[in-house]
């Protein structure tokens, strides 16, 4: 009697996971390809009006984060429909996570003073690029994580990318008369200025990562904790 009421128990929960995981990957598509559309919407757009530099717009951090989240949302939608379970995956998820907090919070508290124009070509896409995608991947890592933990030591390399963005900027600021953002231009605030808007941001993107690294040592939501199939992990 206890092994057929085990069984059923598991029957019942496999039966009642399964709108639940065709509800999030419906979600992380949806949202994939609204991210998508405003990346390809803002490259039309310049391009329309003979704005488009492929080398400026391509430098952009939340260009970047945002193509990265796309494509984290596109991947973790096929591991969840395949049932396949990826340390990778997991880790990458959680630098996404990282990059798009640091999209919205570096809008919010530097950026959000100027003119969408400014910073956007298309006003809707300001919305979706610097809230709404940001927001996205914050909840998705928040709920759907994973349920294996990843080490501090190996969350602290996803700082790695923030890092080379921002001498790849200081490099080639100069070279082109040009910076992405106004708080990275030495001519306006001084390298000395720079260098501790940088240090500060460091420092809470290293507390960020702690952060979401420790979401890791959460109980995982039971319904969405395993695959639909157990895969070796890779």
């Amino acid at each position: 009697m206890t092994r057929v009421s085990s069984d059923q128990a598991l029957l019942s929960e496999s039966v009642a996971r399964g709108p639940v995981l065709r509800l999030m990957i419906g979600l992380r598509i949806f949202f994939a390809l609204l991210g998508f559309s405003a990346l390809v919407t803002e490259i039309a757009t310049l391009a329309a009006k003979h704005r488009f530099n492929a080398g400026n717009f391509f430098s952009f951090f939340t260009v970047e984060s945002n193509t990265l989240s796309v494509l984290s949302l596109l991947l973790s939608s096929f591991a969840v429909a395949t049932g396949t379970v990826s340390r990778a995956l997991d880790v990458f998820r959680g630098a996404v996570t990282l990059y798009m907090t640091t999209t919205i919070l570096i809008f919010i508290v530097l950026l959000s003073g100027y003119p969408s124009s400014e910073l956007t070509a298309v006003r809707w896409d300001n919305t979706v690029l610097h809230y709404i995608m940001p927001i996205v991947i914050i909840v998705d890592w928040l709920i759907f994580r994973t349920a294996r933990r990843i080490p501090l030591s190996i969350a602290m390399l996803w700082m790695a990318f923030p890092l080379a963005y921002l001498v790849y900027s200081l490099v080639r600021g100069p070279i082109v008369d040009w910076y992405p953002y106004p708080f990275m231009n030495p001519s306006t605030h001084g390298y000395v200025g720079v260098l501790i808007t940088a240090v500060v941001i460091a420092v809470i993107l290293a507390v960020i990562t702690w952060g979401i690294a420790g979401v890791t040592r959460l109980p995982p939501v039971r319904m969405l904790a395993r695959p639909i199939s157990d895969t070796p992990d890779v």
